[in-house]
């Protein structure tokens, strides 16, 4: 049991052995990185862990943040090791992975994040973190704290910076560089790596950063954080009179409900914003990610970034919380000027055809706020641009394509019965080829601070990406006309 066996700053804890087929890993799951967010603590930035007396059993995932449809324990404040089997005589690159999910859901225990691939490919250490969601951690209700009970803001990303300061201080012990960390995330996730990098406590804290498909827009002042607080409560039929009581007391049950249905109204009543997102303006996020990246003041690390062809498509059918319909659009539009609506509509001649608004909603939530964060970061350090292209025939053949979320099927390697299914009418063969090729880059990326030698920097002048596909390559400036009809939109704020 000696190399499962693992003191961190809290006390010892005892991992297990996972038995596959290319070798064994080894992992510890469910470790605290800070106190249960509970009773006084709910609403709450992350406190300390208690240290504990003995060893600890770290064999099995902990319960997910509260979220519709899951668990509602609301000690959730925690993250999972994967490494491999032997002990290096050097300290390994680590991988921080944040799970998206819009803030409101999500688990690094699915499947998908479980991280074996990346740990068998590159020989890396994993780490995957669990963080506060939906009310608990993404509403702001500082506004009505009192004398007998304070709310704090930010809480799911100041959960973020003590996940990683818990890795600085611990991830040695399990063979991990503390100096070598590399946090990645997707859709939500990859916001809160673009917000991380405009975060001040987060310096210092990783090396290098990938986000994929960053809805980087959406971060909001303390005005609508507030508006939107004061809708949640009128939903939960909290009592004007004292909400700071009710929302100490309240079941998280009914936090959870309230919360779906602000996130339900704001999709049809606020197009292209999300309730649950990062706070500016307060002593932890002062300035807005995308002013903080368009003045070259985001942490000066090595950056990869990139979105996927038809991100939009999947939202109308699966998860419809995006502007992806002529309605909803021309909401969206409302509150800036009518040149720039016009050049962004005739950028997809087929509009209003279903394909069209789902690609524009589409862009206008993932791939312009990604170019935006791009083209600041790359003027102070190296900085690299993708787009995943690729889909099995059997998404093309549904009308989704490379949509949201498919590109983690390569970055992750997955070879089960869901990719069986996936690639049920053909393109197994290529999957694995454009999986080879990311994971090779993304590892590249983590071990050296750049990927492999032949995706070159992005630069403003020729806007290098990186296609990924069955065949990858690199385009100068994809989309031209289309990145250049969207100048001049200004995202709500």
């Amino acid at each position: 049991m000696d190399h499962l066996d693992i003191v961190v700053d809290s006390g010892k804890i005892r991992g297990r052995l996972l038995e596959l087929r290319a070798g064994n890993l080894r992992t510890w799951r469910a470790i605290p990185y800070a106190a249960p967010p509970v009773g006084p603590l709910r609403f709450r930035a992350p406190q300390p862990v208690v240290p504990w007396q003995g060893i600890r059993s770290a064999a099995e995932f902990g319960s997910p943040a509260p979220q519709s449809k899951g668990n509602l324990d609301e000690n959730c404040l925690l993250l999972n090791v994967l490494a491999p089997s032997h002990i290096s005589n050097e300290l390994l690159p680590v991988m921080v992975f944040i799970h998206g999910g819009a803030y409101n859901g999500g688990n690094p225990s699915a499947p998908m994040y479980h991280g074996r691939s990346l740990v068998e490919r590159g020989n890396i250490i994993y780490v995957s973190i669990q963080y506060r969601l939906g009310a608990l951690g993404y509403l702001d209700f500082s506004e009505i704290s009192t004398d007998k009970t304070l709310f704090e803001s930010n809480l799911g990303l100041r959960d973020q910076v003590c996940a990683l300061e818990w890795v600085q201080r611990n991830i040695a012990a399990f063979g991990g560089d503390p100096h070598n960390v590399t946090v990645f995330g997707e859709s939500s996730g990859a916001n809160a790596v673009t917000t991380l990098m405009a975060t001040p406590a987060a310096t210092g804290l990783f090396a290098q950063a990938i986000a994929q498909s960053p809805p980087a827009a959406s971060a909001y002042g303390k005005d609508r954080a507030n508006r939107w607080a004061q809708e949640f409560l009128e939903i939960a039929h909290a009592p004007a009179t004292d909400p700071a009581s009710w929302l100490s007391s309240a079941s998280v049950g009914e936090l959870v409900d309230a919360g779906e249905e602000l996130a339900r109204r704001g999709a049809d009543e606020e197009p292209g914003t999300r309730a649950f997102a990062p706070v500016v303006g307060d002593d932890f996020l002062p300035q807005h990610p995308l002013d903080v990246f368009a003045a070259g003041n985001a942490h000066p690390v090595p950056f990869l970034v990139g979105s996927n062809l038809h991100e939009g498509r999947i939202f109308p059918r699966f998860l419809n919380i995006l502007p992806t319909d002529p309605e909803r659009i021309d909401k969206m539009f409302s509150h800036t000027s009518a040149d720039v609506k016009e050049r962004a509509l005739a950028a997809y001649p087929t509009y209003p055809h279903r394909k069209a608004a789902a690609d524009l909603g589409g862009d206008i939530t993932f791939w312009e706020p990604a170019i935006l964060c791009t083209q600041g970061h790359c003027t102070v350090a190296p900085t690299y641009s993708y787009r995943y292209d690729f889909a099995p025939r059997l998404l093309r053949l549904l009308g989704i394509g490379a949509t949201h979320a498919t590109e983690l099927f390569a970055v992750f390697g997955r070879s089960d019965v869901l990719i069986k299914c996936l690639t049920a009418f053909g393109g197994r063969r290529s999957l694995e080829a454009v999986t080879a090729t990311m994971q090779n880059h993304w590892l590249h990326f983590a071990r050296h601070g750049a990927p492999g030698s032949d995706w070159p920097r992005y630069s403003t002048v020729n806007r290098e990406t990186m296609i990924f596909d069955s065949i990858s390559y690199v385009e100068n400036d994809p989309l031209a006309d289309r990145r250049r009809a969207w100048i001049g939109y200004q995202h709500r704020r």
